[in-house]
């Protein structure tokens, strides 16, 4: 089948084709590629390594044994944060976020949270997009909070009950 001929995976099929596993120290140069593949100001790799030492909840999200996103999820007091999903430039599009998300939401729903809170910027509409699309509601935004090229960009406050 040519290229041209294939037909683009649904969220249902991709649901299937990815599983997921927690990340390791061993993980970190890998994610550390992502990091600087999707965001003008990635995380560092002390920050990653301190996640995973700290017992957040590191996943990996892969496709056909391939890493294709990466996330980092705090649970604490009854509720969860993501702190950060990526997902790779040349899988982004195919629903991998959603997935994802859902997967997460009921690791956090697992250890009792009642809601899911995320910042993200409001300059990144492909991530404002699967929030929305996902059931997350802004309810916020707090000022000055990412490094940009100009100084600061603010970030737009997200939640989701998921009890």
């Amino acid at each position: 089948m040519a290229a041209k001929d294939a037909k683009p995976v649904s969220e249902a099929h991709l649901k299937h084709a990815l599983c997921y596993r927690p990340m390791t120290l061993d993980d970190v140069a890998y994610v550390l590629t992502v990091e600087h593949e999707v965001y003008p100001y990635p995380w560092t790799e002390r920050i990653l390594q301190d996640c995973i030492k700290a017992g957040y909840d590191c996943w990996l999200a892969l496709e056909n044994g391939v890493i294709v996103a990466h996330a980092f999820v705090s649970v604490a007091a009854g509720e969860s944060h993501l702190l950060n999903l990526s997902v790779s430039k040349k899988h982004q599009g195919k629903g991998i976020g959603k997935t994802f998300i859902d997967f997460l939401v009921n690791i956090a729903r697992n250890k009792k949270a009642t809601v899911m809170l995320l910042e993200v910027r409001p300059s990144n509409l492909q991530a404002i997009h699967c929030y929305d699309a996902v059931g997350f509601n802004e309810i916020g935004s707090r000022k000055d909070y990412y490094p940009a090229a100009n100084g600061k960009e603010d970030a737009l406050l997200y939640a989701k009950e998921i009890y």
